[in-house]
């Protein structure tokens, strides 16, 4: 199986500990062993830092999102780095240099692309240009709820929903201030529009993430739902 796995800078690059990048290298080699692996790096606390020092200083948007690309490509350096010989030695900066990449056989780590698209937007853009199988988000809650857990303590977690519920969900969190969803909008309609399985959830231990991955690769049928996070379904 391809498999495309987004990993939150908020736990990859978590106070920048190399304890973090050596826990994911590992559990990523284990994958490869039956796996392809593209992996996607968010930029954490780190990105946000520097944005917000840009925009100090009276850097445009686009500027800001040029910043934060450059420091998820850092992380992924630091996960190449972790991951040795195993990794594909550059982040591909393109989407078609991605592809290049993947046929070397080896797990490809890659941060953003182009200005305006998170790294998950990325993620969902890369597993429909490379039909992938599989696309991973892992992030620091535990899934998809109806609405912010931290403000409503009504808000009810998913534990299998449709791409479509997932746009409605994401967009309405949006709209409110304050509030945070764990995947973006475009994120979203791209999972929408390609119909890919996905799975969003807490990747903070990076065994989980393999479990859940290995877990799902052996199915032969549509599973109700996965012990950790949502599971996006057509």
């Amino acid at each position: 199986m391809l498999i495309v796995l987004s990993v939150g800078g908020s736990i990859l690059a978590k106070d920048l500990e190399p304890k973090h990048f050596s826990a994911y290298a590992s559990a990523l080699k284990e994958l490869a062993n039956k796996h392809q692996i593209v992996v996607v790096t968010g930029g954490g606390v780190a990105a946000r830092n520097y944005i917000d020092v840009a925009r100090g200083v009276g850097a445009n948007e686009v500027v800001c999102d040029f910043i934060g690309i450059d420091i998820t490509r850092l992380n992924a350096q630091l996960l190449i780095a972790a991951l040795g010989s195993t990794a594909y030695p550059e982040p591909p900066t393109t989407y078609k240099e991605a592809e290049s990449a993947l046929a070397s056989g080896k797990i490809v780590v890659m941060g953003g692309v182009i200005p305006g698209q998170t790294t998950d937007a990325v993620s969902a853009i890369l597993a429909e240009y490379l039909n992938a199988d599989m696309m991973v988000i892992a992030t620091s809650v535990d899934g998809v709820y109806s609405s912010d857990p931290r403000e409503d303590p009504d808000a009810k977690k998913f534990d299998v929903m449709t791409a479509k519920e997932l746009v409605g969900i994401v967009i309405s969190t949006e709209m409110k201030a304050g509030s945070k969803s764990p995947v973006d909008p475009l994120a979203s309609k791209i999972i929408e529009r390609c119909n890919i399985d996905t799975i969003i959830m807490d990747g903070t231990d990076p065994q989980d993430v393999l479990e859940v991955v290995l877990q799902e690769a052996v199915k032969t049928e549509k599973a109700t739902g996965v012990r950790l996070g949502t599971r996006i379904i057509g």
